[in-house]
C-alpha cells in the first residue's frame, strides 16, 4: 500500500479526483485529495491565499501520516508539492506531477507561463486587482480543459470552478539540490494538451530531469477523460 496525495490545479478543488480515488483506492492504496486555501470547501478568503498557505496545508497534512507519501500535482499546483518537497524532504517518496509547472529555484509559475505562447487560456482570463484573483471565463472551458471529456464533467466545470489566486503564481520557488533534489521525480505529459502546452510541459522536464516520463494522448484533464490509464501510470510510478 501507497499513500498518495492529489493536488488539483488552477480554478479547480479536489473533485478533479472523484474517478481516479476510487480506482486507487480498490488497489489497496491510501488516498487524500485536498482542497488548497480558497478553493473548494476550504474557505480561507481568496485575497489571503498566498504560496506559503498553500504549502502549509500541505505540510501538515504530511505532519499526520506515519508512512512516507506520494504527492502528484496537477497543472498550475506543480509548483505546490515542489516547495512541500523542499521543506519535507523525509517525508516524500516521490513527485509526479501531471501536465505540471515544473520550475527550478529562483523561478516563478508565471515565468513558464509567458512561454507558452500557444495556450488557448489566456484571453480568457478575468482578473481581479480587488482581491488579486482571477477566473476563467467558461466559454473556455470545453476547447481548453475539456475536450475530450464527457458533456457532464463540463456541466459539473460550470458549477464548481472557481477564483484562483494570483500571488501564488509569482512567488519564486526556493528550491535546494540536498532537498527537492533528493527525491525521485515523474512526469506525466498530455500530448493533446491545450492549456499547458506540449511545448512548455517538455521545456520543463528537460529543464529539471526527472527519472522517467510518461505520455497520454489527453487534454488537460485526463483524471477525468482516462482516469483508469492515468491510475495504471501512478501505480507503476509508485512501484518503480
Amino acid at each position: 500500500m501507497k499513500t498518495f496525495i492529489l493536488i488539483h490545479g488552477s480554478w479547480h478543488n479536489a473533485w478533479n479526483w472523484h474517478k481516479v480515488i476510487p480506482i486507487l483506492q480498490l488497489a489497496g492504496h491510501q488516498v487524500f485529495a485536498v482542497d488548497l486555501p480558497g478553493m473548494g470547501r476550504d474557505k480561507t478568503p481568496i485575497q489571503e491565499v498566498r504560496l506559503a498557505t498553500s504549502v502549509q496545508k500541505i505540510c501538515d497534512l504530511i505532519d499526520t501520516i506515519e508512512e512516507k507519501v506520494i504527492l502528484v500535482g496537477h497543472s498550475k499546483n506543480g509548483i505546490v508539492i515542489s516547495q512541500v518537497a523542499e521543506y519535507r524532504s523525509e517525508k516524500i517518496e516521490k513527485l509526479i506531477y501531471l501536465a505540471a509547472y515544473l520550475i527550478p529555484n529562483g523561478k516563478t509559475q508565471a515565468d513558464y507561463s509567458k512561454l507558452d505562447v500557444d495556450g488557448v487560456l489566456k484571453p480568457f482570463v478575468t482578473r481581479y486587482p480587488e482581491t488579486q484573483s482571477h477566473t476563467l471565463q467558461p466559454e473556455i472551458y470545453k476547447e481548453g480543459l475539456y475536450h475530450d471529456c464527457e458533456d457532464s464533467i463540463l456541466e459539473m466545470a460550470k458549477l464548481l470552478l472557481s477564483h484562483e489566486p494570483m500571488e501564488t503564481g509569482i512567488t519564486p520557488l526556493e528550491l535546494s539540490d540536498v532537498k527537492f533534489g533528493s527525491i525521485r521525480r515523474f512526469y506525466i505529459e498530455c500530448t493533446e494538451d491545450r492549456a499547458v502546452t506540449p511545448f512548455i510541459q517538455q521545456k520543463m522536464y528537460q529543464e529539471t530531469i526527472c527519472e522517467k516520463v510518461y505520455s497520454m494522448p489527453t487534454s488537460h484533464s485526463p483524471f477525468f477523460s482516462q482516469p483508469q490509464l492515468l491510475c495504471d501510470i501512478f501505480m507503476e510510478i509508485a512501484n518503480l
